[in-house]
């Protein structure tokens, strides 16, 4: 059974960092392009960041620039999040778009994991 599995969540100041990882189960990593999605209370799923498998190259939502970096080795896509915002606050999960990664995130989530939350307050 092909699923992704979420960890590094939690509770943070303004201002501070955290780092998503991002493991796959039933599936190579490598080969597919992962994209970071968060929910927030009350709001749509936004994607967040999106990093091909066949050069690296990675897309972000206009929020997170300059502030989220999105990363991948063989076996694990990051996600470091700088400068944490209070509008951060939700839950983060990778997903694997079917048709790759866009600028506007688009695409379906062919596989996508249970997430991990991420709140940001003082």
């Amino acid at each position: 059974q092909m699923q992704l599995v979420e960890s590094g969540g939690g509770l943070v100041q303004p201002g501070g960092s955290l780092r998503l990882s991002c493991s796959a189960y039933g599936f190579p990593l490598a080969y597919y392009p992962i994209g970071w999605y968060r929910r927030a209370p009350g709001k749509d799923r936004e994607g967040v960041a999106c990093i091909s498998s066949r050069d690296g190259s990675t897309n972000y939502a206009d929020s997170v620039k300059g502030r989220f970096t999105i990363s991948r080795d063989a076996k694990t896509v990051y996600l470091v999040m700088n400068s944490l915002k209070p509008g951060d606050t939700g839950v983060y999960y990778c997903g694997r778009p079917t048709r790759g990664c866009d600028p506007a995130f688009s695409s379906e989530l062919e596989v996508w994991g249970q997430g991990t939350l991420v709140t940001v307050s003082s």
